[in-house]
């Protein structure tokens, strides 16, 4: 018996058989990724180890995200120093600013598909499992061998089964399901194994909402977070897909071990500073003061969560600053034609270009010591929005009715 991703691997690396969990191999990549911020340390490391050229120019992913557009001089210069790079090595697929956030411009330009291995210089590169992948993040130095050599040891990881059963109520998503888990297992819950979505709920998700499910597997340590291929995932990719793919599914009983959910009940969720999982009922925490909603990021800055917010907003009025970043210029052009960035816009929101922004701490909406904000990112960790700031992660329906109130807030739940 084995899972999707003992198959992928194993086809990877051209293995005699079925690699096993625990063991290593070689295997060659599909595509690899490596964005303005950590494309420089790979570059760099491939000019030490004397490597001159890519193994393949069409293999090789580099968007802007992290930075855009550059906010000083030193930003500038590295990101020129990239440019000048891909133009070098004649990569084929550069995308420069304002094309949006890595791990959303990634599969909307078509190289996300099912069965495949795919590896990006960024840890949330598990978001690419929500297609059926083995997506997975690696360091500067690992992602300069992949430059030089097109291949990358693994140690093939055992699997984690999730399975979720029951419908989401009303104001609950995907983003609550994943803290949950989150939650319960444990920031280091899944370390260095492989966690596949399954069951009925998971198969009701949009493509989006598996995203955000897949995305956040890094956060309990997950080597590759992985939803099963669908319908759902071939219409998706009708039409961007870069290559021919074929589906590859989990045996039966090839989980080493399995947790089974029903989130018929489940409310709104919250990870509080400074752990994400640190998680708690948004009912818990009501009532407390934020300075700052944050809407976007390679989690939740898509069509349907800023939809779902413009929902919230609508004909009514933030009361504390609100900055909506899409996550990438196809959803920004969605949402512009849908009127959803007027809505939002029209409720006092700032809309900041595609891209990452405060997630990081880096560019835009960095808070002040001590400052609150609830943001639908992914990581809460000291300084991570700036020093001294306290970040409480929930989905775009609970910032959205916390940013119309000033407080954290239960999303349907009047003051």
């Amino acid at each position: 018996m084995a899972t999707i991703s003992q198959k992928i691997l194993s086809r990877a690396s051209g293995y005699d058989g079925m690699a096993e969990p625990g063991e290593i191999v070689e295997a060659e990549i599909d595509y690899a990724m490596s964005h303005d911020g950590t494309s420089v340390l790979a570059i760099r490391s491939f000019r030490e180890m004397g490597s001159e050229k890519v193994w393949d120019p069409d293999r090789v992913v580099v968007p802007y995200d992290h930075i855009v557009p550059a906010n000083n001089e030193t930003a500038a210069d590295l990101q020129r120093e990239v440019r000048n790079w891909a133009r070098e090595q004649n990569i084929s697929h550069f995308f420069d600013c304002g094309t949006g956030v890595c791990h959303q411009v990634f599969p909307e330009q078509g190289f996300a598909l099912p069965g495949t291995l795919l590896v990006g210089a960024d840890s949330h590169s598990c978001t690419y499992g929500a297609f059926g992948a083995f997506g997975t993040g690696v360091g500067a130095t690992d992602m300069a061998e992949i430059y030089s050599a097109g291949r990358l040891w693994f140690r093939v990881p055992e699997t984690i089964g999730i399975k979720v059963e029951g419908r989401l109520a009303p104001f609950v998503s995907a983003k609550d399901i994943a803290l949950q888990v989150i939650g319960d297992l444990g920031a280091d819950g899944a370390t260095y194994k492989s966690v596949e979505y399954i069951g009925p709920a998971i198969e009701g998700l949009s493509i989006s909402g598996r995203m955000t499910l897949c995305n956040l597997g890094v956060e309990m340590g997950a080597k590759a977070a992985i939803v099963p291929p669908d319908e759902k995932t071939d219409e998706w990719l009708r039409g961007r897909a870069r290559q021919p793919y074929a589906r590859v599914f989990s045996d039966p009983d090839s989980y080493q071990q399995q947790y089974d959910y029903d989130i018929a009940e489940l409310e709104p969720q919250v990870a509080a500073p400074f752990r994400v999982d640190n998680v708690r009922p948004v009912s818990e925490l009501a009532g407390l003061k934020i300075d700052q909603a944050f809407i976007g990021t390679c989690t939740n800055g898509r069509l349907e969560d800023l939809e779902a917010a413009a929902r919230i907003l609508k004909g009514k009025r933030v009361r504390a600053r609100t900055l909506v970043i899409p996550a990438s210029r196809e959803v920004l052009l969605d949402a512009l034609k849908r009127g959803i960035i007027q809505t939002l816009v029209e409720a006092g929101a700032m809309i900041g270009p595609p891209g990452c922004g405060p997630c990081l701490g880096a560019h835009m909406g960095v808070l002040a010591e001590g400052e609150v904000c609830v943001s639908t990112s992914n990581r809460n960790f000291p300084g991570r929005m700036g020093k001294g700031g306290l970040v409480y992660l929930a989905s775009p329906a609970t910032v959205a009715a916390s940013a119309l109130q000033g407080r954290l807030a239960v999303p349907g739940v009047s003051k």
